[in-house]
């Protein structure tokens, strides 16, 4: 008989997370008695542990290609770790019951390189007990620092969706006058990596176009220095706009965001672009508007990226082949040539990937600090290339809320408290 295979969604979600579940569902359909049942864990490995498991065959094709075009993550997400199993081996007894009781024997995770962690330490709790699992990691981040990738899907479109608005924001800009000086601040994601902050530069094609500043994590936060590029540009074009990555840091490498530890330990960032602003009014005088991108910049599909799309939806296609093939491990994207851009997948250890964060290379860095090279810039652009439109209705997008209406199976075992 056909084992089952389980697919779940973790941490922060994108755009194109869902391309990825209708790459994982169309497969394992077309996969025919190679693959039972293809089960969705309702709020990721908790929805594993709770035994909130969907049955997704009771999506029709219509509702797949929907699904494809839909943001979030259409089955629910988590940020939640596994303990160690030498910690809390009954969190992995439970686990194993959960699979065992739903035939389940491949188990495909679409999250960040904390998710692969999981990845990781599930597969090997399943080769220690002998349970038969392959285990293979979906990878999905807007912050594109999984390792060992060329990009990671999400990034793309959340990178098109902040270029175009710094663009908006630019021209809004240029169109207003003032004789006490402008700027604005925009706040993107990207605690230690500044790929997001980085993509803003795509936006400027000609001179004194926004963004005119980029502060990046990887260059210490240089305030004089700072201040007066702020000054030069304002004097020179009457304005000047600025992107923040959330995670800059001062010279001592203290953050310069408020920071908000939950009761877990993570830690949430906010309020770089709010105190660039306000250093930039109190020592300059010019007024200024600052923004905070936060969710907007990941769920924006209704501007997503072609090429984002179709890699999202290929690494689910992957993921598949892979688990069927008993290959585990992370599935990740090689870029073959930049012109033309030609891309495939490819796949990678747990152990060189889970738990590690790839920051933007010195080469992509512009000398100054406050910028990036052309290198970069070359690197990005095909990342961003395309339109993907999603369907639309009265006006606005037709996405599906998949969430809202899929039953839960069954429960075959007794209920547990997370």
């Amino acid at each position: 008989m056909a084992k089952n295979l389980l697919y779940a969604q973790s941490g922060g979600v994108t755009a194109v997370i869902n391309a990825s579940a209708a790459g994982v569902i169309t497969t394992a359909r077309q996969a025919g008695k190679a693959v039972g049942r293809v089960l969705a864990a309702r709020n990721g490995i908790l929805g594993v542990l709770r035994e909130t498991l969907l049955d997704t065959a009771v999506l029709s094709d219509a509702e797949l290609a929907r699904l494809r075009a839909t943001p979030g993550g259409a089955f629910g997400s988590c940020r939640f770790d596994l303990d160690a199993l030498e910690r809390n081996p009954a969190q992995y007894d439970r686990l194993f019951d959960v699979l065992a009781a739903h035939d389940v024997a491949f188990f495909l995770y679409n999250g960040g390189n904390g998710s692969m962690e999981t990845c990781r330490q599930i597969q090997v709790a399943a080769d220690l007990r002998g349970y038969p699992l392959t285990v293979v990691g979906v990878p999905k981040t807007v912050d594109n620092d999984i390792v060992l990738t060329d990009c990671c899907p999400g990034y793309g479109s959340a990178a098109k969706y902040l270029a175009t608005s710094i663009r908006e924001v630019g021209l809004d800009l240029a169109a207003m006058t003032t004789g006490g000086g402008r700027a604005f601040v925009l706040e993107v994601m990207g605690r230690n990596a500044g790929w997001l902050a980085a993509a803003c530069a795509l936006a400027a094609e000609e001179e004194d176009a926004a963004p005119h500043l980029i502060l990046l994590p990887e260059v210490p936060f240089d305030e004089a220095a700072f201040l007066a590029r702020v000054k030069e540009v304002v004097e020179r074009i009457g304005a000047c706009a600025i992107v923040v990555a959330e995670g800059i840091r001062g010279p001592d490498g203290q953050i310069l965001a408020m920071l908000d530890r939950n009761q877990k330990g993570y830690v949430q960032l906010g309020g770089a672009g709010e105190v660039v602003a306000e250093r930039i009014h109190s020592c300059l005088g010019y007024k200024v508007h600052y923004a905070l991108a936060d969710y907007l910049q990941r769920s924006a599909r209704h501007l997503a990226s072609r090429t984002d799309t179709a890699q999202a939806f290929a690494v689910g296609k992957a993921a598949v082949r892979r688990a069927l093939a008993g290959e585990h491990g992370v599935v990740g994207i090689e870029r073959v040539s930049d012109q033309p851009y030609r891309w495939r997948t490819n796949l990678q250890p747990f152990e060189r990937v889970a738990n590690l964060e790839r920051t933007l290379p010195p080469e992509f860095i512009a000398a100054d600090g406050f910028g990036v090279t052309e290198a970069f810039k070359t690197w990005c652009r095909p990342l961003i290339a395309g339109e993907d439109w999603p369907s639309f209705r009265n006006g606005l997008p037709d996405y599906l809320h998949l969430h809202l209406n899929l039953p839960v199976m069954a429960a075959r075992l007794p209920s547990y408290e997370v």
